[in-house]
């Protein structure tokens, strides 16, 4: 199907997409794009590079004494400061 594209092809494909979107806008739109495609990357590398599911995942508490993470934990209160009581 490609095949057939020219190099004229492209520069009238250019020129309605000038046309289409204005000058001023493609740094932006394009800019999205490789923030798009960086981010679509990440996620594929991260699916390909997966722990093995049959071993539990082990979570870390970084308050407390003992492995359940209760001793020395106090409930300070909601987490969004602005929520009111």
């Amino acid at each position: 199907m490609l095949q057939n594209l020219t190099g004229w092809h492209f520069l009238i494909i250019l020129v309605v997409v000038l046309l289409l979107f204005g000058a001023p806008k493609l740094p932006g739109l394009a800019r999205s794009l490789g923030q798009s495609m960086k981010i679509f990357k990440s996620e594929i590398k991260s699916d390909a590079v997966d722990p093995d599911p049959s071993t539990p995942a082990r979570s870390t508490s970084t308050t407390g004494d003992d492995a359940s993470g209760t001793a020395g934990s106090t409930a300070v209160g909601p987490t969004d400061p602005a929520a009111k009581p």
